[in-house]
C-alpha cells in the first residue's frame, strides 16, 4: 500500500478536499515507525496505510484518517500526546489518544472478574459515545490485524478473533457497516471455531459456485424483464451471503442446507423507494413469491437503519431465488452504516450534523429514521456522563438500547452470550457448560423464574439453576435451538 493510494481513494469522496495534512502525517510516521518490523515481517507502515485505506473506503473525514495514521504513535513510540497536540491539534490529539485507550482493553469470554469485564465494554462503548470516529478507526485498524493474525502465537489468535467477534463485529452491525461487519466475522471465524468454519468451507464450496452461475445467468432476462416495464435498474449483481453469517443461520435452522435461499441473492439497485416497490410488484408479477418470505425493511427499518425489500421467489427454471432491493442511498447506507454520511468538518457538532442530515434527505420520513440512528449515538454520550455503581446497573442501561437487534443474554457475572434466535434456557446452559447444560433444573430470566422452553430475548440476564446427578431430559429435544445442545443431549442417553 501506498500513500499515494490511500489519497486517491480518500478523493474520490472528497475530490475539493485539501490532502496535504494526510502527506505530512505520513512523513511523520514513516519517520517515527522507521525499521519498526511486526511480527507478520510486514513494517508498521504498511499497518498504518492499510488502516488509513480503509477509512478512506468507509468515506470519513481527514481527520480521521490522520488519526488512522497516527494510531500507532503513542504505544510504539517515545512520541508523547501534548507533542501530537502541538503538531496536529487537539482534535487529531483527542482521537489517537481514544483509540490508545481502546487498545489496552482486553476481553475475555468468561472472565470470572465481572466488574472488569463489564468495565472493559463500557470503555469501549464510551470512547465511541465521546467521537464516533474513535471505533471506526478501531474497527479499521482491527479489521488489517485480522488478516495478518496468523503471526502471532495460538493463544493470542483465539483471544483476539473472539474479541472481533463478540464485541467489534457487533459494534460495526450497530454502526450499520455491513461489509466490514462480514468481514470482521469471517476473518475471525476460523480461529474461534475452526471445525465449524472447516465444515462450512467444505460443504459451501459447490453450493456457492452452482448459485453464482445460476444467478448470472438469470440477471440478464431480470434486468430486460424490469426495463421493459419502465423500471431505470441503475444496477443489478449477485451478493454472496458470508461465511459465518451462513453459520449462524444454519445454527438456527438445524443445518439444513435445504431452508438456505440466500446462499448467492440478486441485488438490485433502482433510483428511488417508488421504484423499489414497482420493482417487487413486477418480480412478484413473473415469478410467484414464497409465503412469509417477503421483509419489507424500507418500511420497517432494521434498527441499525438498514434499508432494503427482500423477497423469495421461485424464479427461472423453478429455483427459489432471493432478491434484495434498494436505491443508492440504501445501498452506501448498508455497506457503510453511519460511516456513509459521517462527513465531518473543522468544529462541526452533533447538532450542525443533524441539521446538515436532514437538509439533504428529500422525505420526513428518511430525516426521522437518520435523528433515531443518532439518538442512540447521542445516548451513547450521557452514558459518559454517568458513573454506574454496578455491572447489573450497566447492564440494564446497555440492553435498553444498544443491542436491541442482536441476540445476545448475559451471565449474571456480566459475560456476553451469543445464540441464534428463538434459543432457550438449555441452549444457554449448554453454551455455558455440558455439566450445567445436563444438570440443569430451572432457569431465572431477569431474576424471574421461567419455563426452560421459553425463547430467549436480547439484552436478558440468564441465571441456570443445576442440582448434582441430574440427568438431561428427552424432551428438551423437542425445543432446543442449538446444534451443541441438541448434540449433548442426544449423545448423554447414548452413553447412558
Amino acid at each position: 500500500m501506498t500513500i499515494e493510494q490511500v489519497i486517491n481513494k480518500f478523493r474520490q469522496t472528497h475530490p475539493l478536499t485539501d490532502t496535504q495534512i494526510i502527506e505530512k502525517t505520513y512523513l511523520f510516521v514513516k519517520e517515527a515507525h522507521h525499521n519498526q518490523i511486526r511480527l507478520n515481517g510486514e513494517p508498521r507502515l504498511e499497518h498504518l496505510l492499510q488502516t488509513a485505506y480503509t477509512l478512506a473506503e468507509l468515506k470519513l473525514d481527514t481527520a480521521s484518517l490522520v488519526a488512522g495514521l497516527l494510531h500507532d504513535i503513542l504505544e510504539y513510540t517515545p512520541i508523547k500526546l501534548t507533542q501530537i497536540e502541538k503538531q496536529f491539534g487537539n482534535e487529531i490529539a483527542f482521537l489517537v489518544e481514544g483509540i490508545t485507550y481502546i487498545d489496552k482493553i482486553r476481553y475475555h469470554k468468561r472472565d470470572k472478574a465481572a466488574k472488569d469485564q463489564v468495565e472493559n465494554i463500557r470503555k469501549i462503548l464510551l470512547a465511541m459515545a465521546k467521537d464516533i470516529r474513535v471505533i471506526l478507526i478501531k474497527l479499521a485498524d482491527r479489521l488489517h490485524n485480522m488478516k495478518t493474525l496468523d503471526a502471532l502465537p495460538k493463544e493470542k489468535q483465539k483471544r483476539i478473533a473472539l474479541e472481533t467477534l463478540e464485541i467489534y463485529a457487533p459494534l460495526a452491525y450497530r454502526l450499520g457497516i455491513g461489509e466490514l461487519k462480514g468481514q470482521l466475522e469471517d476473518l475471525a471465524f476460523p480461529y474461534v471455531y475452526p471445525k465449524e468454519y472447516q465444515e462450512i468451507v467444505d460443504q459451501v464450496k459447490d453450493r456457492y459456485s452452482q448459485n453464482k452461475r445460476y444467478i448470472e445467468k438469470i440477471t440478464p432476462s431480470v434486468k430486460k424483464t424490469l426495463t421493459k416495464k419502465g423500471i431505470r435498474v441503475i444496477e443489478i449483481h449477485s451478493r454472496t451471503k458470508h461465511y459465518y453469517s451462513l453459520y449462524k443461520k444454519l445454527l438456527r435452522y438445524d443445518m439444513d442446507w435445504h431452508r438456505i435461499y440466500d446462499l448467492v441473492a440478486l441485488r438490485i439497485i433502482v433510483p428511488d423507494i417508488e421504484n423499489c416497490y414497482a420493482a417487487l410488484g413486477i418480480i412478484h408479477k413473473n415469478w410467484r413469491p414464497l409465503i412469509g418470505r417477503i421483509k419489507d425493511y424500507i418500511a420497517i427499518p432494521k434498527h441499525n437503519g438498514y434499508q432494503s425489500i427482500h423477497t423469495t421467489v421461485f424464479c427461472q427454471e423453478g429455483k427459489i431465488t432471493e432478491f434484495q432491493i434498494r436505491t443508492p442511498q440504501m445501498h452506501q447506507k448498508a455497506e457503510h452504516g453511519i460511516a456513509a454520511h459521517w462527513h465531518y468538518t473543522e468544529k462541526r457538532g452533533l447538532k450542525d450534523y443533524i441539521r446538515q442530515a436532514i437538509f439533504r434527505e428529500k422525505s420526513e420520513k428518511k430525516s426521522h429514521q437518520l435523528i433515531e440512528e443518532l439518538t442512540w449515538v447521542k445516548q451513547l454520550q450521557e452514558w459518559q456522563k454517568e458513573q454506574f455503581s454496578s455491572p447489573d446497573e450497566f447492564i440494564n442501561s446497555l440492553k435498553i438500547d444498544f443491542l436491541k437487534d442482536r441476540i445476545f443474554v448475559f451471565t449474571p457475572n456480566g459475560d456476553v452470550i451469543d445464540l441464534p434466535e428463538g434459543a432457550t434456557p438449555i441452549d444457554f446452559a449448554y453454551e455455558i457448560h455440558s455439566d450445567v447444560g445436563d444438570q440443569c433444573t430451572g432457569a431465572k430470566i431477569d431474576g424471574k423464574m421461567t419455563t426452560l422452553s421459553e425463547q430467549l430475548k436480547n439484552g436478558q440476564v440468564i441465571e441456570i439453576i443445576t442440582q448434582k446427578n441430574k440427568k438431561p431430559s428427552r424432551d428438551w429435544l423437542k425445543f432446543v435451538k442449538t446444534s451443541q445442545a441438541k448434540s449433548r443431549i442426544k449423545n448423554y442417553y447414548k452413553k447412558n
